[in-house]
């Protein structure tokens, strides 16, 4: 053995590297230090690291851009600064296609749809690997929540751009030239996310428990289906999908609509979809983070009346609404107890006072102090703030405190809850010419808020309830459906659903010619401070005057510019980004 030929040794390996030479994978050999898909996609943990992560990336408030999606429409009016000083180009509608937050928005959406094409792709190429039952129900689980997820994207995608006609990705690019797809038709594009929704819708559990609680549900995707069928008139199918919503899901209505803005009452019985944040971790990181857990989409700042950026703020019909809307005096709920041990009743509604602050609401605090007058200023013309998204049910810790420096928020974002699928399932009742059951259910949601009810005295689910004695017309009910009781329930909420409606309804342009034709005034309000001293709160309280009224404050007027630079053609939509025109060589292929 020793005494081996070393000639033929150095032969034989001069032969294996000539093999391997002439071997095209000689010289490529993969990094065991870099994360590939190659390598990544191993098993289960593996599908629900990357169904995190999806996650995450649905949690950009960047997907949504509410605040900026509000300023589209008729219930807000804001720009940071005191009135009439506004150059915000979504309120005055004169935006275009080089507008930061509409590229934002598109470039968020699109990269949380690249994670979930990466979750789907994967689960399917592991699909045939698993040996046994469970594992196989686990990975259609995951397949399911990322197909969701993707469809939601798409449908938001769908019913916020370029008339619908936008790109579709529905796998992982690889090369460079997969990067760039083109724009489908606004129908295909449908059709694609309807069959992840259906997928979903038949794959996902109705609800998840325990740790795995606030993960997307069968729920959504009929909500979602049904959305789509009311969005495109078909008002028939959308009330099969919505009823079924409704009897058969397990959802019902909290006792109080205040559980669906804070972080009080998360993932309760209401929610269908919600996104889920916390400020328990990652502290540590510096503001705008994007690994953040918690909402870093600032709109407890920008909506906040304490210490707040003034981004939007209720409009003056909006606000006026709210104060008037009517109580049920006939529900112990609206009675209080003065601060002299007398019974009275409350001021504004539930619903007003859980939606807005207003200066003079006696009875219900904000952030730590007895009324809204005593904690917020009022003083630049501005007369109500949102208390949705913000956090002022803490006592006196508001956003600075809670998280010095940075602007973060924990407080979940319902999307989508039951009370909208009633108002929407009201909706197509009165289009199928059922007023009775659309009234049915639009007093539901007025009745969990204590309001006088719709219709005559004595009828419907709650005859001893106060009614407004109205007989009303499949008309005068869709109007009052249409500019009180969508907006008064969810203003501020969603996903920029209320451009969607004034849009599918032919309203928008009509809507802001007439809110412009309004004028108003603001009264001062006297404040007792809880020291005992007094303060004004000056121009705090908005009225409406009649057009020539020689009190009519022109600081008040809104929808001006709206009304003369809305154009259905270039901003019922958010057009087709710069972003993507530019980076794009095969967008119009």
């Amino acid at each position: 053995m020793k005494n081996i030929n070393f000639t033929q040794i150095i032969s034989a390996l001069v032969i294996l590297l000539t093999v391997n030479a002439c071997s095209e994978d000689f010289l490529d050999q993969t990094n065991p230090n870099n994360i590939s898909t190659d390598i990544f996609w191993k098993d289960l943990n593996d599908l629900d690291l990357g169904l995190n992560g999806l996650y995450k990336g649905w949690s950009n408030a960047n997907n949504i851009k509410l605040v900026d999606e509000l300023l589209r429409s008729d219930l807000a009016w804001g720009s940071g600064f005191q009135r009439p000083t506004n150059s915000n180009v979504f309120y005055q509608q004169t935006f275009n296609n080089a507008a930061l937050e509409l590229n934002q928005k598109w470039a968020e959406n699109y990269k949380t749809i690249f994670r979930a094409n990466q979750v789907i792709e994967a689960t399917q190429n592991l699909q045939g690997t698993f040996d046994n039952d469970e594992d196989r129900d686990a990975a259609n689980l995951i397949l399911a929540q990322a197909r969701l997820l993707r469809g939601y994207l798409y449908f938001n995608l769908y019913n916020n751009y370029n008339g619908g006609n936008i790109p579709i990705f529905d796998e992982v690019p690889v090369d460079e030239a997969e990067f760039y797809e083109p724009v489908q038709d606004a129908a295909v594009v449908k059709a694609f996310y309807m069959e992840d929704l259906k997928f979903a819708e038949q794959n996902l559990p109705l609800k998840w428990e325990g740790k795995d609680l606030g993960r997307v549900t069968a729920g959504a995707a009929v909500a979602l289906i049904g959305q789509t069928h009311l969005y495109a008139g078909e008002f028939d199918q959308a009330a099969i999908y919505f009823k079924s919503l409704i009897n058969d899901f397990g959802y019902s209505l909290t006792p109080n609509i205040g559980s669906n803005f804070t972080t009080m009452d998360e993932f309760n019985s209401e929610s269908i979809l919600e996104v889920s944040y916390s400020m328990d971790y990652k502290n540590e990181l510096g503001p705008w983070d994007s690994r953040d857990v918690a909402n870093t989409g600032s709109y407890n700042k920008k909506l906040t009346g304490v210490g707040g950026w003034f981004n939007a703020v209720a409009a003056n019909w909006l606000i006026l609404e709210y104060r008037n809307d009517p109580l049920d005096y006939s529900d112990d709920r609206n009675k209080v107890i003065d601060e002299d041990g007398n019974e009275k009743f409350r001021k504004f509604s539930l619903r007003t006072s859980w939606s807005v602050a207003l200066v003079d609401d006696p009875d219900l605090g904000y952030y730590g102090f007895d009324t809204p007058g005593q904690a917020a200023l009022f003083n630049v013309n501005l007369t109500a703030f949102w208390r949705k998204h913000t956090n002022w049910d803490l006592g006196a810790e508001n956003e600075d405190i809670i998280s010095p420096g940075k602007v973060r928020s924990a407080i979940n974002e319902r999307l989508i809850r039951l009370a909208e699928i009633y108002l929407q399932y009201a909706e197509c009742m009165i289009e199928l010419g059922d007023v009775d059951e659309a009234m049915l259910y639009i007093n539901k949601v007025r009745h969990r808020s204590a309001l006088q009810l719709l219709g005559p005295n004595g009828s419907g689910e709650f005859p001893s309830a106060d009614h407004d004695n109205i007989m009303y017309t499949a008309q005068s009910l869709m109007d009052h459906l249409r500019f009180k009781e969508y907006p008064l329930e969810l203003s501020a909420e969603g996903d920029g659903n209320r451009n969607i409606d004034l849009r599918r309804w032919g309203v928008k342009k009509s809507r802001f010619e007439e809110l412009a034709q309004r004028r108003y005034a603001a009264d001062p309000f006297e404040v007792t401070m809880p020291d005992g001293t007094k303060v004004t709160r000056w121009g705090s309280i908005v009225k409406e005057l009649p057009a020539g009224d020689p009190l009519v404050n022109p600081n008040w007027n809104e929808f001006q510019e709206a009304s003369q630079n809305y154009i259905e053609s270039e901003h019922a939509y958010w057009p087709m980004p710069n972003s993507e025109l530019i980076t794009n060589p095969d967008l119009y292929k």
